[in-house]
């Protein structure tokens, strides 16, 4: 009996730690909340900050809060960093007016392409009519029976072919000369002009490229505003103005 009651004393002990044991719960130990990653560019360089690892990176200026995108100290967007002028100046070099598509001037185009049809036409009208008259002239030269086609001119004038053969043969010589040089001049202006506009399109191009990404603010402004000056002789007023680029 004593000895049942000793054992019992014994065990006692280990039973309630036992018992213990098997209905303790750990607390469940809750996840940090994720936060979410945080650009920031200063200075034109980005750091990318998550825990305590830093991570720099060469973007765009740009912070990164909560999850959102603010744009920051520039204002180049991170789509227009590609922009290339060597890119815009062989599209314009290629094709003329690609140059500005590619700059995103559209407005431009009408001008560019309107320069090259009004030059276009200048070289068919002028062109047409130096052809036309330097066979009037060289005709009217060789004399050939079979080849008069100076009488064209004189349709829509009082002249007859015995008027400008005979009696004003000198006179109407010099005009064929005249208007067959007059037209030449005026067709190969005409190319130089369609050159010059061509020219043109490819300058305006490379120097848009270039100042693509040039960052220019609206808020310009000049303040005008009434002062004190104080000097050796004493105060006197006048005006200050500022101007706020």
């Amino acid at each position: 009996m004593r000895l049942l009651l000793l054992y019992i004393l014994l065990l006692l002990p280990a039973g309630f730690a036992l018992a213990q044991d098997s209905t303790y719960v750990a607390p469940k130990a809750e996840p940090a909340p994720e936060q979410p990653d945080t650009l920031i560019l200063l200075d034109a360089e980005d750091t990318k900050v998550k825990g305590e690892i830093l991570i720099p990176e060469l973007t765009d200026t740009l912070i990164m809060l909560n999850g959102q995108r603010t744009r920051a100290i520039n204002s180049v967007h991170l789509k227009d960093l590609g922009h290339s002028p060597h890119a815009a100046t062989m599209y314009s070099a290629l094709v003329p007016g690609l140059g500005q598509i590619y700059n995103r001037k559209y407005w431009k185009l009408p001008i560019v392409y309107g320069g090259f049809a009004a030059m276009g036409y200048f070289i068919h009208f002028n062109g047409k009519n130096y052809k036309k008259y330097r066979r009037a002239y060289r005709d009217f030269i060789l004399r050939d029976p079979n080849n008069k086609s100076y009488l064209e001119i004189i349709k829509k004038t009082s002249l007859t072919a015995e008027d400008v053969e005979v009696t004003y043969s000198d006179w109407f010589a010099n005009v064929l000369r005249n208007k067959k040089d007059y037209y030449r001049r005026y067709r190969d202006l005409s190319y130089f002009g369609m050159a010059g506009i061509y020219l043109l399109q490819f300058i305006d191009a490379v120097v848009d490229a270039h100042f693509f990404n040039f960052d220019v603010d609206d808020n310009i402004s000049m303040n005008w505003e009434p002062t004190v000056s104080n000097d050796t002789d004493g105060s006197y007023m006048g005006a200050n103005f500022t101007i706020t680029f």
